[in-house]
This record gives structure tokens, C-alpha cells and sequence, in this order.
């Protein structure tokens, strides 16, 4: 089905683009989970690219206004999730913790992942000159990092990237949203750890399940 930018077609009732995000914003605040794109076009029966535009627009009407929803989007996946000014309130409405930290060792681990993934355990203590077996873990019991792959090389390791939750805790709409920084490839290495922990010290608004133990 291809969607009208204003008016549905006599012959095929094709939505028009406003019914599309309408139908878009009513199917993903039901589901209350991320959705599959696919199985979201084929659900609401139109074509890829519709589906993409419906979503940028929805996305944009939500921060234009300021509204309570945000758009967020992973991979092939898409859901909607409660703005991330007003985490405290939703916080208190579940009976969560406001505030949790990170360890130095977790956010390095965390803004490494973020910035390069995929990426390999090898890889990843490479960049960061110590074993991370510990806060690897640690990141991927409280959902914010997960296994995505493993890498075509000799032993296959496995490859590791954020997740959903990830996105929502940091209160990005997608890892597009992470701030760019255009350095060498040295200075990256270097401010890959250092944007994150400024970025949370900022803001001091971490909603993690638990807080963390110091770790190595």
C-alpha cells in the first residue's frame, strides 16, 4: 500500500500520511514493547519507506511539542518510551530508584560499546588496557549492553552492542543521538569514555535498576 501525503486513494483506501502516524502511534502504545519494522509494515499493510516517514514525522511532532512520548528507535526495531525529562515521575509512579551511578570502569565499558559497536571483548580491553570481564558483565545483567553477533574472524568471538534500554536510560531517541566527535583516531580512543561521563555528570539523572559496586 503507498500512502497519501493528504488525500487516501478511492480506489485502494490507502491511508493518508496523518491516519498512518495516527495508526503508528496507536499500534506501538498498545504493543508497550519495541516493535519489529517489518512486522509493523506488515501489520498496517504499506510499504517500507511510508512507514519510515510516518515514524520521523510522529518523532518530530513529539519533541516539537514537547510532548510525554518519545520515538526510539534500534536496529529494526521501534517502540515508545516516556520522555526522558520526566523520568523522575515515572520513577516514582513504579516505585524506582531516581538516582543510581555507574562506576568509572562500567561507563568506560558503557561509552566504548556505544561509540564502536560492534565490538569484540578483545577489542573493547584493548582500548582499555585492562580486563573487563567484570563490568562487561555487570553492563550486560542490568540490559544495557547485549550479545548482536560474532565477528567473521578466527574463533568467532562474539560482538557485543547497546541496547534498547541502553537508549532509554540515556535518554536518546536512537545512537544517531550520541554526541559526535571528530577527532583522530587516538583523541577518539581517548574521549570515547570521557563523553559519556561528562554527559552523566551533568545531567546526574541515572536510572539504573541498582546502583553498581566499584569494580576494575
Amino acid at each position: 500500500m503507498r500512502v497519501s501525503m493528504t488525500e487516501p486513494s478511492a480506489e485502494t483506501g490507502d491511508l493518508t500520511m496523518p491516519q498512518l502516524m495516527s495508526a503508528v502511534e496507536s499500534v506501538l502504545f498498545v504493543a508497550g514493547r519495541a516493535l519489529d519494522l517489518a512486522d509493523l509494515r506488515k501489520l498496517l499493510g504499506v510499504e517500507a519507506d511510508d512507514l519510515n516517514a510516518a515514524l520521523l514525522l510522529l518523532a518530530d511532532v513529539y519533541e516539537r511539542e514537547r510532548r510525554g512520548l518519545r520515538v526510539q528507535r534500534a536496529g529494526n526495531q521501534v517502540q515508545l518510551v516516556s520522555a526522558p525529562e520526566n523520568a523522575r515521575f515515572v520513577a516514582a509512579l513504579l516505585g524506582m530508584p531516581t538516582h543510581a551511578k555507574l562506576t568509572t570502569a562500567a561507563l568506560e565499558t558503557l561509552a566504548i560499546i556505544a561509540y564502536r559497536q560492534p565490538i569484540t571483548r578483545a577489542q573493547l580491553e584493548a582500548i582499555r588496557g585492562v580486563n573487563s570481564d567484570r563490568a562487561l558483565q555487570t553492563l550486560v545483567q542490568h540490559n544495557l549492553v547485549m550479545e548482536v553477533g560474532r565477528a567473521n574472524t578466527v574463533g568467532r568471538p562474539i560482538l557485543f552492542g547497546t541496547t534498547l534500554e541502553f537508549l532509554q536510560q540515556f535518554g536518546l531517541s536512537g545512537l544517531e543521538a550520541l554526541p559526535t566527535i571528530d577527532l583522530s583516531e587516538a583523541e577518539q580512543r581517548a574521549a570515547d569514555a570521557q563523553t559519556i561521563r561528562g554527559a552523566v555528570a551533568a545531567s546526574d539523572t541515572q536510572q539504573l535498576p541498582l546502583p553498581l559496586e566499584d569494580e576494575k
